[in-house]
């Protein structure tokens, strides 16, 4: 599985001013009143200004980086899942526990990729620490119960990033009998099932 994630804009939301070297950069990744997943960035200057919809689903700050003429676009999306974990969880980054079940599929997701390496618990056993494969650098993850019913809890969530597997069937599959339940369990279709399914329950 694949996140695929928009690329960071090159003006701000708010104000339509472009972005410069060194901005500070706020992002959210919001659903749009379409129902459709959207990313927001906004110069953290113009914050203040900034209408959230209803759904965020996760939010952070970067430097702004003037991307190289020279660079890959399509590699620097299909490593956006990878850096978007790198990014919220930078220990200089600013705390944000809404942020924690992003981070959590991520590192689990990631894991699995062979792209962080688990190396223990904290002293106080809150936090699982893992190390980056690439750059060795370590981010300390809160400790949680990756259960069924966390899985159940941020598969909508999941959908907004990931898009539902089911959604191109629905579009061609008759409408279901009106006795029929409104919301399906969660099974091996779904994107966060599947991992569910082959990962160990977390160590607490």
């Amino acid at each position: 599985m694949e996140l695929t994630l928009q690329p960071l804009a090159k003006t701000c939301c708010v104000t339509s001013a472009p972005f410069a070297e060194g901005d500070h950069v706020v992002s959210y990744l919001v659903r749009e009143a379409n129902g459709e997943g959207g990313r927001h960035d906004m110069l953290a200057s113009a914050e203040a200004d900034y209408t959230r919809p209803e759904f965020v689903f996760c939010r952070w700050t970067v430097e702004f980086k003037a991307r190289r003429t020279e660079e890959n676009a399509g590699r620097a999306l299909k490593l956006t899942a990878e850096n978007l974990f790198v990014t919220l969880a930078d220990p200089l980054a600013e705390p944000n526990d809404a942020n924690t079940p992003m981070l959590q599929f991520l590192a689990l997701m990631l894991e699995r990729k062979k792209v962080l390496r688990p190396r223990g618990l904290t002293a106080d056993k809150a936090r699982q620490i893992y190390e980056h494969a690439k750059t060795h650098q370590f981010f300390e993850i809160p400790v949680g119960t990756l259960d069924e019913q966390f899985f159940v809890n941020i598969q909508s969530q999941l959908d907004l990033l990931v898009g539902s597997p089911k959604s191109a069937a629905k579009a061609d599959a008759p409408a279901p009998a009106p006795e029929a339940a409104a919301v399906a369990p969660v099974d091996g279709s779904s994107p966060a099932a599947a991992v569910a399914d082959d990962q160990p329950a977390a160590t607490s």
